[in-house]
């Protein structure tokens, strides 16, 4: 054995070549965490003093290569401001370059996923082997930051500036062919043909039949475009890149292209410097701890889940209750992820329905090429239509879907219960009424949870799994490992009018309404709330929702929490829905919908909204300042947010901010509204709330926070 660290093993093989595997000791994947690094340095400088290797293969002896960068350190390493970030960078630029500079040939034999740091590393070897089995990339602008290994650098001197661009600001990972196409990597192979590749590659470059060192010295030189060349693909990848991403919203993709540009016509250590510089000009943004906090979330949340996984039992044959859109939605997941699906309903027009959804769904995906006509009979035959009972003696799980009506809903669950075997698990989809109320209808309660998807279903990756007072938790294991199987990301809240996500947003349009009943203009409020960061204002918001579905839920709500969600004034959105406005529904609401050109609904200025919402205006119509609209609607969200986490309606900040994220499209920028709140400052939010409260109950700051700004503590560290 020539290394053997914690990490890192070299061992000769035979002919002089020796295999350096990344192996990390108690870890399920390779990493880049210190220990990695530290053992890193380690293993080249005894393969440097070892005079008989005259050639390496980098392999892994996990079913990964290496996922990248251990980002559970980033938060330290980034809490210490652009110039420690650079001294802490350029350490492992040495190491890295160390590696590159070994006066042997290197070969990456790419078994699995070689993700960010992971595919640099095989960046500084001479040859890339990847396996059939593998994918390459480097999705760093995802959390909010640029590669800090040397990427921006080796892949452009690779592959090209376009290509570089391409493949670092859209962050997706590359499957072998494409890879293999645009040069990232040399050979694709079969996965057990891979050690094989490598070594062969190896004893070509050691014979001299590949000339490696020209092959290197690629990387090491500037790039190979004169001046005008080079401004040339810079300014039309700038076009492209900065057209999709707004600077101001995610800062990374500019700082890429500028680290690039300013390091093209430099050698390697140059622009390597260039790299670790503008690396840590994005580190330090907000956006970057946003959306690393985003992503440890997600990990949070997946682990949640997978512990539920002992206590469910399997899930062979589901059921849904209902075909209307969301029935279809419904029936159309689980059957494209696997699980067969009776779809049940009480007449062939509602069922033709359901079918139609499901299929219209599967064409699309045809016609995208992301599926086979085969594959599309295949799902299609997993959804069986019934009018009857008759065969839901073999369903594990049933998910009623009906219309949102506490009488019909307790009808068809009382009606269901009896015609399904006792361990069979009820599911309601409904998206505000009490899953303990509607257990009042069931024998069995401990059978009954709520299982409440976001529509449309095949879009929106969050699926609420509610507690009842009686819900047992073989129950809600159940229900959260077929979330998982159906591709959705499941939270488990405790039962409350509304949830979580809902009673979160009602508040919210609750802030809508009554800015303008204070005098704002809802297009305004619209474009300032866009450009903070949501997806849409929350006027259009309202009218995709449906304005009878947005009346509906402020009803509940109002019923439910009267001492901030009750209006004591009759809002816009009550005065449209009287007008019969239902927003997309009906082609009217805030905006008026034509179709353009491709066919799809465009919204357009109707001055009748404006006509029509003046009988509820008693403040002066004017235009407000940007921050004001901003702090009042966030200051209802977030604190909603915040008592949902004093009630115990969710159990951890990480698990609000996906939820809001995933739900409702929370601007993931700025990583959910506790993360909002710490970015803002605990104590300074508390004074916004206070600056705010006599606008009523919603705006005053909960007590947590309060106790949370008086010990100086944060929702994160």
């Amino acid at each position: 054995m020539i290394h053997a660290g914690n990490a890192i093993t070299v061992q000769m093989l035979s002919d002089g070549i020796a295999e350096f595997r990344f192996d990390l000791q108690g870890e399920s994947v390779n990493k880049f965490d210190r220990t990695t690094i530290e053992d890193l340095k380690a293993a080249i400088a005894a393969v440097k003093s070892n005079a008989e290797i005259k050639g390496l293969i980098v392999t892994s002896g996990k079913s990964t290569f290496i996922v990248g960068a251990d980002i559970t350190e980033f938060g330290e390493n980034f809490a210490l401001g652009a110039e420690k970030i650079v001294e802490w960078a350029m350490p492992v630029h040495d190491i890295f370059n160390s590696f590159e500079d070994l006066d042997i040939p290197k070969v990456a034999a790419i078994n699995g996923m070689a993700l960010g740091g992971g595919f640099e590393m095989c960046l500084v070897c001479d040859y890339r082997v990847m396996s059939e089995a593998a994918q390459v990339g480097l999705p760093e602008i995802k959390l909010g930051i640029i590669p800090g290994f040397g990427g921006t650098v080796r892949l452009s001197r690779v592959i090209g500036i376009d290509n570089a661009v391409e493949w670092m600001a859209m962050a997706n990972p590359k499957r072998p062919d494409a890879a293999l196409k645009d040069g990232a990597v040399d050979a694709v192979v079969a996965a057990d043909k891979l050690q094989d590749a490598a070594l062969d590659l190896v004893k070509q470059a050691i014979s001299g039949r590949l000339n490696w060192k020209a092959k290197r010295q690629e990387k090491l030189d500037p790039i190979k475009l004169n001046p005008l060349e080079q401004m040339m693909a810079f300014n039309s990848s700038k076009g492209v890149v900065l057209a999709k991403a707004n600077p101001a919203q995610y800062p990374a993709p500019k700082l890429l292209l500028d680290s690039m540009q300013a390091g093209s016509s430099l050698d390697r250590d140059g622009a390597l410097r260039q790299e670790a510089e503008h690396f840590a000009k994005a580190a330090v943004t907000p956006q970057a701890g946003a959306l690393i906090g985003l992503f440890i979330n997600d990990q949070v949340v997946k682990k949640t889940s997978k512990k539920h996984e002992k206590g469910a039992h399997p899930v062979n044959q589901a059921a849904v209750l209902g075909a209307g859109i969301m029935g279809g939605g419904i029936a159309y997941q689980a059957a494209s992820k696997g699980t067969p699906i009776i779809m049940k309903d009480i007449g062939n027009p509602q069922l033709a329905l359901g079918m139609k959804e499901a299929n219209g769904l599967l064409t699309k995906q045809v016609e995208r090429k992301k599926l086979t006509p085969a594959k599309m009979g295949e799902t299609l035959a997993r959804i069986r239509p019934t009018l009857s009972y008759d065969e839901f003696k073999e369903v594990d799980i049933v998910i009623e879907a009906v219309t949102e009506n506490p009488k019909i809903k307790a009808a068809v669950l009382a009606d269901t219960e009896k015609n399904v075997r006792e361990n069979t698990i009820i599911a309601s989809n409904t998206s505000t009424i009490s899953i303990t109320r509607l257990a009042e209808s069931l024998q069995r309660p401990e059978n009954f949870v709520g299982m409440h998807f976001f529509n449309p279903v095949h879009m929106m990756p969050l699926v609420e799994v509610i507690r009842g007072e009686k819900t047992s938790a073989e129950a809600i294991a159940t229900t959260v490992v077929l979330a998982q199987k159906m591709g959705k990301t499941p939270i488990v809240v405790n039962d409350c009018p509304g949830f979580l996500v809902n009673r979160v947003l009602f508040p919210y349009f609750g802030a809508f309404d009554l800015l303008l009943k204070d005098g704002a203009d809802f297009q305004q409020v619209d474009k300032v709330m866009e450009k903070f960061g949501w997806p849409m204002g929350p006027a259009y918001l309202m009218d995709v929702v449906g304005i009878d579905t947005g009346v509906h839920g402020a009803e509940v709500m109002a019923e439910g929490f009267p001492d901030r969600m009750k209006p004591s004034f009759k809002g816009s959105i009550q005065t449209m829905y009287e007008a019969k406005r239902l927003g997309q529904k009906n082609d009217v609401g805030f905006y008026k919908y034509e179709l353009d050109r491709k066919g799809k609904k465009a919204k357009t200025v109707d001055p009748t909204a404006y006509d029509i919402i003046s009988s509820v205006v008693t403040g002066e119509k004017r235009e407000f300042d940007a921050q004001e609209i901003i702090d009042r609607m966030m200051i209802a969200f977030c604190n909603e947010t915040v008592r949902c986490l004093e009630d115990n309606i969710v159990a951890t900040p990480n698990e609000a901010d996906m939820a809001m994220i995933m739900g409702v499209g929370f601007p993931p920028f700025r990583g959910g509204p506790a993360r909002y709140i710490d970015q803002t400052g605990v104590a300074e939010y508390v004074a916004l709330c206070d600056k705010y409260a006599h606008l009523g109950k919603a705006y005053e700051a909960p007590q947590l926070l309060r106790d949370m700004a008086a010990n100086n503590k944060k929702f994160y560290g």
